[in-house]
């Protein structure tokens, strides 16, 4: 439908189980384990982040991944998105 649009989404898509990145999907294995592993995976890969092919871009996405299925991490997601929206905030209302 051409009136239809995509929202911009950021995490997992709880009705599809993808990962949204925007307007961009991945899918996602549907194990806990399994998602543990790939977020672990690109945690570790982005470390390694000056090889390359790898890069440090896969650490955000790792932590993204684990959120879901950690509430540690998932607490600090949130936390990190409010402190991230109340200084765009703060940044708008000097301007």
């Amino acid at each position: 439908m051409a009136g239809e649009r995509n929202p911009k989404r950021f995490g997992m898509d709880p009705q599809s189980g993808k990962l949204a990145l925007g307007s961009v999907q991945i899918p996602m294995p549907r194990s806990r384990i399994g998602r543990v592993v790939v977020g672990v995976g690109l945690i570790f890969g982005g470390v390694l982040g000056f090889l390359p092919i790898l890069g440090f871009w896969m650490v955000p996405l790792g932590f993204l991944v684990l959120s879901h299925d950690l509430p540690f991490v998932r607490r600090q997601r949130r936390r990190i998105g409010l402190w991230w929206a109340r200084r765009r905030a703060r940044k708008a209302e000097q301007r």
